[in-house]
């Protein structure tokens, strides 16, 4: 049977630095004791006990939402009955204003899926548990062997190549199909880039990112 490995975490601490980058680990300024989250079999929750040391309502609740979400994700892999390790990145990523949660382990390319779609479906149902549990809206991000950081890396490549091309040739272009995380990283990525403009359009899975030189007459 296979089985579900849970590494132990503090709240509001750092991974080591080997798997996790510089520039996304975030060290909370409040002290933390005695805190880690795993799960029995059946993907309940083995009864650590948790303790967080704080001066700050707002690091408790960061703390107490990254032990929810980390719990949630690991009942989530147990019934998907994958061996994969989960491991706290950051309790309260400034940039995503939750947990931001690592997922490793030999099974761990089977929760990409084509384009990161299986990524997200399963991000969509951590957040969905998660906000249940706490009964108050939290953003939750997965990140499956730094693949988000990779993807961004290439779009933002890509999307800047595109819009060199468009900016010159005063031509638009429109790109493959994406998802809604990756149409915003387009976005994002050219929102200050001289001479182009984003819009997208389409319905459903079908929706594209088209890029359009900001003045002139477009094609």
């Amino acid at each position: 049977m296979a089985r579900v490995r849970v590494t132990q975490i503090s709240i509001g601490g750092t991974v080591p630095s080997e798997t996790a980058p510089k520039e996304t680990a975030l060290r909370e300024s409040a002290p933390v004791s005695g805190s880690s989250v795993g799960t029995a079999p059946g993907g309940r929750s083995s009864g650590s006990s948790s303790s967080i040391s704080t001066a700050s309502g707002e690091t408790a609740a960061a703390g107490s939402a990254a032990a929810v979400a980390i719990e949630a994700v690991n009942r989530v892999l147990s019934l998907a009955k994958v061996n994969v390790v989960s491991t706290l990145r950051a309790a309260n990523d400034p940039e995503v204003g939750g947990p931001i949660i690592d997922l490793t382990g030999e099974d761990s390319g089977l929760l990409i899926g084509r384009r990161g779609q299986t990524l997200q479906a399963l991000q969509f149902v951590v957040n969905m548990i998660s906000r249940k549990e706490l009964g108050e809206s939290v953003r939750v991000v997965l990140d499956v062997e730094h693949y988000r950081q990779r993807r961004e890396e290439s779009l933002r490549d890509m999307a800047t190549k595109v819009a060199s091309r468009v900016a010159q040739t005063g031509r638009s272009i429109t790109l493959e199909p994406m998802s809604a995380a990756d149409r915003r990283m387009v976005h994002v990525a050219l929102a200050d880039y001289q001479g182009v403009r984003t819009e997208s359009g389409g319905l459903g899975d079908d929706r594209k990112v088209t890029i359009f030189p900001s003045s002139g007459t477009t094609a």
